[in-house]
């Protein structure tokens, strides 16, 4: 079973790797627009369907992104098939996650915070105790 597991973790691996170059070649306005990065992917045990988590930055309308990988997915899956040698060639259900997003926004909040080091506190109180 352990040789299975690291089969699809393989397959996972390479159809995230050709997907995100893949996703660059589409001519779709929809999709030229945003910075669009494969997170993840996730392949059935019998290859036939792929989940593909992307993450989206710039200004966007979720919706029209979503269509518009839909729309793509057929030349995606086409090219995908050229790419690597399967047996199925999944079909691609797209999922937009925004973790990198969210992470960028907690990020920017706690750059805002005013919290000073431990330093800054021990020089203020040794600057007022010589006084």
């Amino acid at each position: 079973m352990p040789s299975n597991n690291s089969r699809m973790v393989r397959i996972n691996e390479e159809v995230m790797r050709s997907l995100a170059t893949l996703i660059r070649q589409v001519k779709d306005p929809r999709l030229q627009s945003a910075m669009i990065s494969v997170i993840r992917c996730e392949v059935t045990n019998d290859l036939r369907w792929c989940k593909v988590y992307v993450s989206v930055l710039g200004e966007h309308d979720p919706k029209e992104i979503k269509k518009g990988l839909k729309s793509a997915s057929g030349f995606l899956r086409r090219e995908l098939a050229h790419s690597m040698s399967l047996r199925y060639t999944p079909e691609l259900v797209f999922v937009l996650d925004d973790s990198i997003a969210y992470g960028a926004h907690i990020a920017g909040i706690l750059n805002k915070l005013d919290i000073r080091s431990e330093d800054d506190t021990n020089d203020t109180e040794g600057n007022s105790q010589l006084s």
